[in-house]
């Protein structure tokens, strides 16, 4: 089976995997069909484990999506050795749950550096939440309760920002929420953190194309450079040459 060898990193980091209204993935089927389009079987990382479910029920719901793209979906707790599924796969999606579960097991199975390099090496990658997470520098911004101990929060990396999956705008007329707003949360960790944090509402997504990082969907992102330059940024804007500018890279 031969590895993907794109020139670059290829990635589509979702804020969810379901939009109000709609069904599994459904919003993403267009742009998943072209982002797998060589692949013939695809390997799903569940350890995140949404409300509970078992590994074996939550993959059987991504296979489902991914019958009607005639791809193939593999659990990796299906694996005798995870890492040398990682290396061998054909492409990755890890589905969204409780991050700090996800990072606890990804650090457990010493993922981290294999995912991380397949990666880097063109390998299609799929995340959506908590897998979205993940591809930032740490996991501090995440949205989810400590259910379990990490060793770290540094995760792969991949991007020179942090992502903060289910972003909610302050309704006040609609929820009378008297406790923090997202924005107030995130405004708290640039109190003590120097890495931006884009901020992706439902149904937007972050998909890298020929060495852009391109915001696309339905709704504009937040970007938290500092707590001095905070952004609304457009669909269709190239995250890579607008955070490079600012921040030099």
């Amino acid at each position: 089976m031969n590895h993907n060898k794109s020139s670059f990193p290829q990635l589509i980091i979702a804020s969810t995997s379901t939009v109000y209204g709609g069904k599994y993935l459904d919003y993403l089927t267009d742009e998943l069909t072209g982002h797998f389009k060589d692949v013939e079987e695809l390997l799903f990382i569940p350890y995140a484990r949404p409300s509970g479910l078992t590994h074996d029920a939550y993959t059987d719901i991504a296979r489902r999506f991914f019958d009607k793209l005639n791809i193939k979906v593999r659990g990796i707790h299906e694996f005798d050795n995870a890492q040398k599924a990682v290396e061998k796969a054909q492409a990755v999606f890890t589905g969204g749950g409780n991050t700090f579960l996800l990072v606890k097991t990804l650090y457990e199975q010493k993922l981290f550096p294999v995912l991380k390099k397949r990666i880097l090496e063109g390998m299609p990658y799929l995340g959506t939440s908590a897998g979205s997470n993940i591809t930032g520098q740490t996991m501090q911004t995440t949205n989810d309760m400590p259910i379990v101990k990490v060793p770290d929060y540094q995760t792969l990396g991949i991007f020179p920002f942090n992502i903060n999956p289910h972003y909610l705008d302050p309704a006040p007329d609609l929820l009378k929420h008297m406790g923090e707003t997202r924005e107030t949360r995130l405004k708290e960790y640039l109190h003590f953190n120097t890495v931006p944090v884009v901020a992706l509402r439902e149904g937007s997504y972050i998909k890298t194309e020929a060495g852009k990082w391109l915001l696309k969907g339905e709704l504009p992102a937040r970007v938290y450079f500092s707590l001095d330059d905070i952004r609304e940024v457009e669909i269709g804007t190239d995250l890579k040459k607008l955070l490079g500018d600012l921040l030099g890279f």
